[in-house]
C-alpha cells in the first residue's frame, strides 16, 4: 500500500510559465547562466541565483545564502509570477523529447513510505550532501522539482490520465531545446480519489532520478515530526513532490565510460589482455550500438569492437555483478587500467543521455580519450531487482529521462 497524496501547487500563471520554468542549473555553463538570468527576470534560476549581480555573496551552503532563496521565491509570489491553486490536486504533465511521449502524475510521496521502504532505492547517496540539502530544505521550505519515480502500470491510472489529456491543457509550451512540455490539472475529486486509491494498490514504487532529494526530504520530515509534540502526520513536511511516471513511459538510457589513456599499454597488447574475458568481434559499423545486454562496444583508433564477456567469468545470480557496468570494471577497468574508483579516478569520465552514443565517439576522435565503452541500457527488471534485494548500483548506471524543470510546480513544506 503506497500513499500518494494530491496538493496544492504553486505554480506559474499561464501567460509566464515558458519563462519561468527552467532546466536544472547545473546544465548551464556560467556563461549561459549568466545570460538567462540577464534576458529573463521571471526565470525561476533567479530564485536559485538570489545573489546574481551582488558584489557582496554569502557562502555557498550557508544559512544565509538558503534565506536569500527563500526571500527571492516569496519575491516571486508576492509579484504574482507564482500563484498557489485553491485547492488540493494531482497535475498530469507529458514531455515529448526526440519524438518520445513520457507522462506523469504530479503530486505527493510519502516520508513514511520512504523509511517503511514502500519507497525502493537502488542508488548510494552521500551523507554530507543529504544533510546540505536537508538544511536547504528546511530553510527554504518549498520543494521546487519533483523526483521521479516509477511503478506499475495501473489500468485505472491510464484510463484517467488518457482521458484528461485529451481536454484542454492548462499549460503547452516548447522550449529551445526543442522539448514540448503539456500540463493538465487534475482537478475531479473522483478522480483524485481513484488515483489516490490506485497507488493504495501498489506495494511500492521506485525512484528513478533523485535519490538524494528524496533522503533529505525524508530526514527533514523526521526531524520536525520529533520536533513537533502535536504532530498528526498529515502536516506539510510529512510529504515531498514527485511525478510518478509508469513503466512503460520512463525511458532509461545508458552511461557509457571514456578512458583517458591504457597505460603503457599499445593498442595491441591492451585487445590481447581483453580477449582473456571476452570474445571480441571487429565490426566495421560506424557506430556500434549494443543491442542487448552483455554486449558492450568499444571504440579505440577509429575503430568499433563487440566485447562480449566469456560464461563463467561474472556471476550471472548476482543483480549487481551480473550488470555491464560491473562486469566492464571488473573484467577490464580494475585489472587491465588499474580505475579502482569510478568516482575518484581522473583518468575516466562519463557521458550518458540520448546523444550519449553520438557524444561518445565525438570526445575520442577529438583526442580527449584513448578509449570508451559503450553499453546496453540498463533494464527496468533489472532495476527494480536491484532495487528490491536492497542493492545499489554502480555510480553511472543509468541516464533517466524525462528530466523535469524547476518552478513548473512547487510544493510548499509547510
Amino acid at each position: 500500500m503506497t500513499k500518494v497524496k494530491p496538493f496544492k501547487a504553486i505554480r506559474p500563471s499561464r501567460d509566464k510559465v515558458h519563462l519561468v520554468a527552467s532546466r536544472s542549473y547545473i546544465t548551464y555553463s556560467s556563461k549561459n547562466l549568466r545570460r538567462k538570468l540577464d534576458e529573463n527576470p521571471y526565470t525561476f534560476l533567479h530564485i536559485l541565483n538570489p545573489e546574481y549581480r551582488l558584489k557582496k555573496k554569502s557562502e555557498p551552503n550557508s544559512r544565509e545564502r538558503f534565506e536569500n532563496v527563500k526571500a527571492k521565491y516569496h519575491e516571486f509570489v508576492k509579484d504574482g509570477h507564482l500563484l498557489e491553486d485553491s485547492k488540493q490536486n494531482f497535475y498530469l504533465y507529458r514531455q515529448i523529447k526526440d519524438g518520445h511521449p513520457c507522462t506523469g502524475i504530479i503530486g505527493c510521496a510519502s516520508v513514511e513510505d520512504y523509511f517503511s521502504k514502500k519507497i525502493k532505492i537502488h542508488e548510494a547517496t552521500i551523507s554530507r550532501r543529504e544533510e546540505i540539502f536537508k538544511e536547504y530544505l528546511k530553510t527554504v521550505e518549498i520543494n521546487a522539482e519533483p523526483v521521479c519515480f516509477t511503478y506499475p502500470n495501473q489500468k485505472e491510472i491510464d484510463q484517467i490520465t488518457a482521458r484528461v489529456s485529451q481536454g484542454r491543457a492548462e499549460y503547452d509550451f516548447s522550449t529551445t531545446n526543442k522539448v514540448r512540455h503539456t500540463f493538465w490539472v487534475i482537478e475531479d475529486e473522483k478522480d483524485i480519489e481513484a488515483i489516490q486509491s490506485s497507488f493504495e494498490k501498489v506495494p511500492a514504487i521506485y525512484i528513478a532520478d533523485g535519490h538524494h532529494r528524496s533522503a533529505s526530504s525524508a530526514l527533514l520530515g523526521k526531524e520536525l515530526k520529533e520536533a513537533n509534540p502535536n504532530h498528526m502526520g498529515e502536516e506539510g513536511y510529512n510529504y515531498f513532490m514527485g511525478i510518478f511516471i509508469p513503466e512503460n513511459e520512463l525511458l532509461i538510457f545508458e552511461f557509457n565510460r571514456l578512458v583517458s589513456d591504457i597505460g603503457d599499454l599499445s593498442t595491441e597488447e591492451f585487445i590481447n589482455k581483453i580477449q582473456k574475458d571476452f570474445d571480441l568481434i571487429h565490426t566495421e559499423q560506424e557506430n556500434f550500438q549494443p543491442r542487448k545486454v552483455h554486449e558492450i562496444g568499444m571504440y579505440i583508433d577509429n575503430r568499433w569492437y563487440c566485447l562480449v564477456p566469456k560464461e563463467g567469468t561474472f556471476e550471472a545470480e548476482d543483480h549487481v555483478k551480473s550488470l555491464d557496468v560491473s562486469i566492464l570494471s571488473d573484467l577490464l577497468l580494475k585489472p587491465i587500467l588499474g580505475i579502482e574508483d569510478l568516482r575518484t579516478d581522473p583518468r575516466i569520465s562519463f557521458c550518458g543521455g540520448p546523444t550519449a552514443m553520438a557524444d561518445t565517439k565525438k570526445l575520442v576522435d577529438k583526442g580527449e580519450a584513448k578509449v570508451a565503452f559503450v553499453h546496453f541500457p540498463v533494464t527496468m527488471e533489472q532495476l527494480k531487482a536491484i532495487a528490491d534485494n536492497d542493492l545499489i548500483m554502480p555510480p553511472k548506471s543509468t541516464w533517466i529521462e524525462p528530466k523535469l524543470r524547476s518552478g513548473l510546480t512547487v510544493y510548499s513544506i509547510k
